[in-house]
């Protein structure tokens, strides 16, 4: 196979693949850079009221771990509210005990899910109903936080003059499935997504968020048309920043590790389902655009790590070149992880984790033209 497709590859294949792996090792390092450089630490402690928002589906494991991490923070003035999205364990039971013994805490029932919605847009629409805040935190059940991680959002958004921002949380991983999916999320600011354009273009294409964390003005919510502008995506995360920065406000991705940690899934089935439920969708479900990313990774991500080996073997003349593309897409991922705070080791399971981005990107585009769907908390969404 190997031998076939490297006799059909142009000459210029190759000098391609050298200033392709150039720019998104140069762009790793610029994203890194832009991360770092525009990060607050926490200063404000006593700022405007703050409306922190959680959706919880069947939660039991985490949502206590999540709420006593969230009633410990040094900021004053803010509020925890959490919804109960029909959930069929015991979250409802934990939620009634924290809310009782913590005035900070209000908990709302959920109401059935609408055809028209997917479920967390729902519970999150249900939430910023009652928000007092002048600020919301969106954040999710199964993340921990330090202290500091209220004051650090409120400190960012003001001390930036910014609208909303949004960025990666600490990850945490158990299992090796787990290794090689999660930091797929990583390829937005690696290989896609030049960051520091975001400050200067008006194009809503730059703009990226994670929704583990997101901090928002409530009244640029509410003026973009809170979550009725991403009702049903699975992504909303993105849609919000891409809506908001399209309506003229300012977003900004930043380096949230140290603040917010998470383990978001527990082993591979999980982690495929959790991360590839939003590859179509992110590319707006269309299925030109997901054929020419899958190519594209495939030719210009993955082949050149077999491909070297084969150049090798060949003693091809393209050896030095294709050797020179799997060190910077090394180096990248290398630097990516060091930038998280992460084992630098995991830099090195790259082309396992491109070849696992193809199978992820087919069976995302598979599930949604099929109809089937994803299960996801125990919903069907497509």
């Amino acid at each position: 196979m190997f031998e076939s497709l490297s006799l059909l590859l142009s000459p210029y294949y190759y000098n391609i693949l050298v200033v392709v792996a150039s720019y998104f090792f140069i762009l790793s390092l610029a994203n890194h850079y832009e991360m770092w450089r525009f990060t607050l630490g926490p200063e404000i402690y006593d700022g405007p009221f703050v409306s922190v928002l959680i959706p919880v589906r069947n939660e039991e494991k985490y949502i206590e771990r999540c709420l006593n991490s969230l009633l410990n923070q040094f900021y004053k003035n803010y509020e925890i509210l959490v919804i109960n999205d029909n959930s069929t364990d015991n979250t409802g039971k934990i939620l009634e005990r924290i809310a009782s013994e913590n005035s900070r805490v209000r908990i709302f029932n959920g109401q059935p899910l609408p055809q028209d919605w997917f479920g967390k847009p729902f519970a999150l629409h249900q939430l910023t109903a009652h928000a007092k805040g002048e600020i919301l935190i969106f954040t999710d059940a199964d993340t921990v936080h330090t202290p500091a991680s209220i004051s650090w959002a409120v400190t960012n958004l003001q001390k930036l003059n910014v609208d909303m921002i949004s960025g990666y949380i600490g990850q945490i991983f158990l299992k090796f499935g787990e290794v090689i999916t999660v930091p797929l999320m990583y390829f937005l600011t690696g290989f896609v997504i030049p960051l520091f354009l975001n400050r200067y273009s008006k194009s809503s294409l730059f703009s990226a968020a994670v929704g583990q964390f997101i901090a928002i003005k409530h009244d640029v919510f509410k003026a973009v048309g809170g979550c009725e502008i991403f009702r049903k995506k699975t992504s909303e995360d993105i849609y919000m920043a891409r809506y908001v920065k399209k309506k003229g406000y300012k977003t900004r991705f930043l380096n949230v590790s140290e603040y917010v940690k998470c383990r978001m899934y527990n082993g591979y089935r999980s982690a495929v389902e959790g991360i590839g439920k939003n590859v179509f969708d992110f590319l707006g479900k269309n299925t030109l655009v997901i054929s020419l990313m899958a190519i594209g990774v495939f030719f210009f991500l993955f082949f050149p790590f077999p491909l070297l080996f084969f150049c090798i073997a060949r003693s091809s003349p393209w050896t030095l070149h294709i050797l020179v593309v799997v060190i910077l897409y090394t180096l990248t991922w290398l630097f990516m992880f060091l930038g998280q705070r992460l084992a630098w080791w995991y830099g090195l399971l790259w082309p396992l984790m491109f070849l696992n981005l193809l199978y992820m990107a087919g069976w995302s585009w598979f599930r949604t033209i099929s109809g089937k769907g994803f299960v996801w908390k125990d919903r069907v969404v497509s």
